[in-house]
């Protein structure tokens, strides 16, 4: 649709008409060879000339809008995970799926396939590892935020094993189900949870409980064994009576060091409809003893309850938080190097509460955090034994972090930044500071929407120790703020975890490190090697070749080979099945051969074979509280019929574009007509 509009008044138009009609009057009203008709012709075409040309000087601008409809999309959810392969016919539910998709087609609508896995597939392979329908429904309405999405068909089993339930969110979309798979419950007993602490200290016992549910089964004896090496090391036995669930709890000799492999084992009994669910593999660390991290504020804190939960999360470090005149602590405990890490939050309080036990602990070799804020007398630092020094310690600002991609020594959660960007702002000293040349920038202040070159966390070496600095109050709000809008707190536990594990472990001046990005893997995901060479100043170099030898629990060995690059320094091996692994990695630096070992485990995700009963009572909920409707695998007609029943309604997106008159070619082609055929008629007749 196109429509005419003008910069200038439009009663212009009349002076351009009497403008091309006052000249072509004054051209033609003398004598010519021609007859009156052709007279009046060429006065007409001169007059239409001349006023469509002092037309353009009025600025007309063609205003042009385009309708574009996008119909409604209709998005089927498929559960791919493998808690339905055996139990649908893939083929069949195929077809029907296609089937509908082609007549929703034919009412209007526009039919896009979904994985649980997010992949955008039509075809079903029932091979995902976890069932997540929270996640998967979220994702989806999230990825067709600006499209007209009118509802989503969700075809499960209901089982969710991964995430919260979905009945727990609100929707703003009608969600259909469509139950798959099979809601009788068959003889079976499923080891559902195996409890126990992943590290244990060697000569200790540690527990394992095994969680055993009963379906189908009274009054049976049920076994559990333990396994070390194939061999049973401990079983119980237990009578079903007519509970549903039962509990069996291991006390277990932590002997030999390193990561040991374990198997829990529920005995199967005659009848049982499915032993994948009665083993699971489990791994445990031997260690020698616990970090010692001490942590001593003058007042009691919101941020020392988040920093608590992120190190005791850790079973390898022991926390212990000493506020003077609230907390009894050993004092042995208070002494220098009794602690690998000591955190000092609110250094040199006004009151100088802890300024004692900073000159007294400060003589030690144990790494330091300082969490500088509101409370501390930024006055103080410099002079004593803290080189920060702020030009402005009175005034305040607000800023988030920001990840100095400069910054090595290890690495940050991916997308952090986007994640940090989330977080609410804490209160940091206003301004510039000074701080030592040698230093390195963890993470970086932003300011509103900028990101400044001013530190926010950063570390520094002293007499062989690490010590580090936090400016900035208000951690806790971090933490709640991730856990309120994810309900996780990866990022902020990453994070922190990872700057304590950094400080709290002594530099190893060694040129070549090889080690596993994590100690536990999972045989769905590749196991992850890092690896680092440095030469003689302790700089990083690249062009190295890495032989890496690695064997398992049954003694083979696989061999493989990379060479070290700037953003190659990470080493993938998928395919890996459960146990514990052994590898060797050499490289040779400066003619001499540098090496570096160690252990770690994969564990099988067997999550999926638990439990194979189809829940269509969650189904039913769900499509109840969001508008929709729930069908059996075998109502798919149904389904169409209903959507026949609701107008198919498109959402008109209109597109408008301003172009002056001036440009369009159709004027430009119209005014060269008329003036070439006045030319033309007049030449002929002899006008020329």
């Amino acid at each position: 649709m196109q429509r005419l509009i003008f910069e200038s008044s439009p009663a212009f138009i009349l002076l351009c008409v009497l403008l091309g009609i006052g000249y072509a009057f004054l051209l033609y009203r003398a004598k010519h060879p021609w007859s009156k008709l052709t007279n009046r012709i060429l006065f007409a075409v001169r007059a239409i000339v001349v006023s469509l040309l002092s037309f353009l000087l009025i600025g007309p601008i063609l205003k042009f809008t385009k309708n574009i409809f996008e119909k409604p999309e209709i998005v089927l959810l498929i559960d791919n995970s493998s808690s339905l392969r055996g139990v649908i016919d893939t083929a069949k539910l195929q077809n029907e799926i296609s089937l509908v998709s082609t007549q929703l087609k034919e009412q209007g609508y526009e039919v896009s396939f979904r994985m649980l896995s997010e992949e955008e597939n039509q075809r079903i392979k029932f091979d995902h590892l976890t069932s997540d329908l929270n996640s998967a429904l979220k994702n989806t309405i999230a990825d067709y935020e600006e499209k007209n999405l009118a509802s989503i068909v969700l075809l499960t089993d209901g089982i969710y094993n991964s995430g919260s339930s979905p009945l727990y969110s609100s929707w703003r979309l009608p969600i259909h189900t469509i139950g798959l798979g099979d809601t009788t419950e068959h003889i079976d007993l499923i080891l559902k949870n195996v409890a126990y602490n992943k590290v244990a200290y060697q000569g200790n016992q540690f527990p394992i409980r095994a969680e055993v549910a009963v379906q189908s089964l009274p009054n049976q004896n049920v076994s559990v064994s333990v396994l070390k090496n194939g061999s049973v090391i401990s079983r119980l036995q237990k009578n079903t009576d007519s509970k549903s669930f039962l509990e069996f709890d291991f006390l277990i000799d932590a002997k030999d060091k390193g990561i040991q492999r374990f198997e829990v084992v529920v005995e199967p009994i005659a009848k049982e409809s499915n032993l994948k669910n009665n083993r699971a593999g489990i791994f445990v660390e031997v260690v020698e003893g616990k970090k010692k991290i001490l942590l001593i504020a003058p007042a009691p804190h919101p941020d020392i309850k988040a920093l608590r939960e992120v190190i005791e999360k850790n079973p390898n470090y022991e926390l212990i938080v000493h506020i003077p005149g609230i907390s009894k602590t050993d004092p042995k405990l208070l002494q220098p190097g009794q602690e690998e890490l000591i955190i000092f939050h609110q250094p040199f309080d006004f009151s100088m509460k802890t300024a004692a036990l900073f000159e007294q602990l400060g003589k030690g070799k144990s790494s330091v955090l300082l969490i500088i804020g509101s409370k501390t007398n930024l006055r103080q630092l410099p002079s004593n034994g803290i080189p920060l020094n702020f030009e402005n310690p009175v005034q305040k600002d607000d800023a988030t972090p920001v990840v100095n991609s400069s910054f090595r020594d290890f690495d940050f959660a991916d997308n952090s930044n986007a994640g940090f960007a989330h977080f609410p702002p804490i209160q940091v000293p206003f301004g510039k500071f000074s701080y030592p040349p040698g230093a390195q920038v963890l993470l970086n202040q932003r300011i509103g929407s900028v990101a400044t070159d001013r530190p926010m966390l950063l570390s520094w070496e002293d007499n062989n120790r690490k010590i580090a600095a936090f400016i900035g109050e208000g951690l806790w709000s971090w933490r709640l703020e991730e856990f309120s809008s994810s309900e996780k707190t990866e990022l902020f536990d990453n994070t922190f975890s990872k700057l304590v594990q950094y400080l709290s472990t002594l530099d190893e001046k060694r040129k070549f490190r090889f080690f596993p990005t994590q100690n536990e893997f999972t045989d769905a995901a590749p196991v992850t090697f890092d690896g680092q060479a440095y030469n003689d100043l302790f700089e990083k170099i690249y062009g190295n070749k890495i032989d890496l030898t690695l064997r398992n629990e049954q003694g083979k060995v696989n061999n493989f080979s990379y060479t070290l690059s700037p953003g190659g320094e990470r080493y993938s091996i998928g395919g890996l099945k459960e146990g514990t692994y052994f590898y060797s990695a050499t490289t040779e630096i400066n003619s001499k051969r540098e090496n570096a070992s160690g252990q770690f485990s994969v564990v099988a995700q067997n999550i999926e074979s638990q439990n194979l009963v189809a829940d269509f009572g969650l189904l039913r909920k769900l499509a109840s509280a969001t508008g929709g409707n729930f069908y059996r695998s075998n109502e798919m007609n149904q389904l169409i019929s209903d959507y026949k029943k609701i107008e198919a309604k498109s959402l008109i997106h209109s597109e408008e574009s301003f172009n002056p008159l001036v440009q369009a070619k159709w004027f430009f082609f119209l005014l060269l007509a008329l003036i070439s055929a006045e030319w033309f008629l007049r030449k002929y007749l002899g006008g020329y």
